[in-house]
């Protein structure tokens, strides 16, 4: 099962590569990131099926990683309206998404705040 991790890094040039280094090095591979600037302070949420390992290695190298969760993969048709239909059922079901991104392939990784009702719903 995948997880999503968030990392914080400092906002300057090279702790992105420095973080695809340290899981690197470990064989971990991201199957999916995305990162976001708020208020100056540069977060990233990398999508890992070893979530120990990928932890380990990114705090040996002086990484924070400040959550850890569960979230739902699908796979999706590269369509117009493909993400609108699939929150649409999980809003409809009462589901709340609080992290969306896209992640290799077509594969959408979407985090909620009731797992089991968005799998349901779709």
């Amino acid at each position: 099962m995948y997880k999503d991790l968030t990392v914080l890094l400092e906002n300057r040039p090279g702790t992105l590569a420095g973080m695809g280094e340290a899981l690197g090095k470990a064989g971990i591979n991201m199957g999916g990131v995305c990162g976001v600037v708020s208020a100056g302070a540069p977060s990233v949420h990398i999508l890992v099926e070893d979530a120990a390992g990928a932890r380990q290695a990114l705090e040996a190298s002086g990484f924070h990683v400040t959550a850890e969760r569960d979230v739902l993969v699908l796979e999706i048709e590269d369509r117009p309206g493909a993400l609108g239909a699939i929150a649409r059922r999980m809003a409809d079901a009462g589901v709340n998404i609080d992290l969306v991104y896209v992640a290799t392939g077509t594969r959408l990784v979407i985090g909620t705040d009731d797992l089991e009702k968005a799998q349901s719903a779709v």
